[in-house]
């Protein structure tokens, strides 16, 4: 037997899918398909680079749309709360871009943000920008936690 996530839970889990989905989304439409800096795989063939675009491609869509479904669900279950739910897309597009710097680009080393340049800056202001999203939507969740707990 198996119980449904609580409304709050469903709501928090909405955002950060949304937030994550969202920044994915956006990183590979400016940074993959606009600028041709890289692909999401460059370590192979420029086919295999397009392909693992397409498979983050329908990922992030996938995770942006159960983000809105999960929305529409708390809306209709009369649990939204707009500032918990902002808190949770900041946090999720701060995780997805965080994870993405640290992650991706130096540990498992799948692409760098741009090449034939100085990484050094891209870097910081890719990670800083995460972590700065990131922090504003756990800030925002914590308000949205002790206005609630005052009610």
């Amino acid at each position: 037997m198996t119980t449904a996530a609580p409304p709050d839970r469903r709501l928090l889990v909405a955002g950060l899918l949304f937030g994550a989905g969202a920044m994915g989304a956006v990183d590979e439409i400016v940074f993959h398909q606009l600028l041709h800096w890289h692909h999401f795989y460059d370590r192979s063939t420029g086919a295999v680079g397009l392909v693992s675009d397409g498979v983050l491609h329908a990922a992030t869509w996938s995770a942006t749309v159960a983000g809105l479904a999960l929305l529409a669900d708390a809306r209709r279950r009369g649990v939204w709360a707009p500032r918990r739910w902002w808190g949770a897309v900041l946090a999720g597009a701060g995780g997805f871009q965080t994870f993405d710097g640290l992650v991706d680009h130096k540990v498992l080393r799948v692409h760098q943000i741009r090449y034939g340049v100085d990484l050094t800056g891209y870097d910081v202001t890719w990670v800083a920008g995460g972590v700065l999203l990131l922090l504003a939507g756990v800030l925002l969740l914590r308000r949205s936690r002790s206005a609630a707990a005052t009610r």
